[in-house]
């Protein structure tokens, strides 16, 4: 079996393919694609893979837009965190999803479920209704945070918010007043509960809101270093991966 990886976390994106070599280890990954556009260009220059797995939120928007690019008809394994409402869409189409971060026995079952439908030639052909019923007419974000203080419970509010990082397998938030709480969300789960109008991952350990950037350092080769309000002690990069999407969002 030949399949494609579309994923912009390394770290996941390693995690699944070695699970799917431990599925089957003659399975051939063909490619890791962190963005839509990277997908879309692979798809223009190579056959199509038997199966796909792909998250639904990449580095540079929602993956359902490589399918409004260009003429696709492959099936897919989403990989997602979305809530129970989505989860139930997905579960009245032919193909599956899996809920970060993938559990291996989950991951088994979805691409069994796969084979019994490749059988029937179902999962490509029902594609048109998995995206349509997917999509959600209007998201919701996180308006406010609960954050435990000893014995005590304390609602922050977003909008109170100027940026978030992870340091030591946890995950932190900045207040504008320059208090910093732990949060229980990865800055995976934070990608997906955060209006990307207003915040955007920078890179794998730091989410910034736009207010929060007071001067952008630009260096040979495109990197660009950021001053942050409150300062953040350590040196504030943008992933070299991510600097035209951070480029294109400072802009909207």
């Amino acid at each position: 079996m030949k399949a494609l990886i579309i994923e912009d976390e390394m770290l996941t994106a390693q995690r699944l393919e070695a699970m799917l070599k431990k599925y089957e280890p003659g399975m051939e990954v063909l490619a890791v694609l962190p963005s839509v556009s990277a997908s879309i260009q692979w798809f223009t220059s190579n056959p199509d893979p038997d199966l796909v797995f792909m998250d639904i939120h990449l580095e540079d928007g929602q993956s359902f837009a490589i399918f409004e690019k260009i003429n696709l008809d492959v099936p897919v394994i989403f990989t997602t965190a979305y809530d129970e409402y989505m989860i139930k869409a997905f579960k009245v189409n032919s193909v599956d999803y899996l809920m970060k971060p993938v559990n291996y026995e989950e991951l088994v079952a979805a691409i069994d479920k796969f084979k019994r439908l490749r059988k029937q030639d179902a999962p490509g052909s029902q594609m048109d209704a998995l995206m349509q019923s997917i999509q959600p007419k209007e998201q919701e974000y996180k308006s406010r945070f609960l954050i435990s203080i000893g014995s005590k419970l304390k609602a922050i509010e977003t909008d109170d918010i100027q940026y978030f990082y992870s340091a030591e397998k946890l995950s932190f938030l900045v207040t504008k007043d320059n208090q910093r709480f732990p949060v229980d969300y990865s800055l995976d789960k934070l990608n997906v509960l955060l209006d990307p109008k207003d915040f955007f991952r920078i890179n794998r350990q730091m989410m910034v809101r736009l207010s929060a950037i007071e001067h952008i350092h630009v260096f040979p080769k495109g990197r660009l270093k950021l001053d942050l309000q409150p300062v953040m002690k350590d040196e504030v990069l943008v992933s070299l991966d991510k600097v035209t999407a951070f480029k294109e969002w400072l802009g909207k």
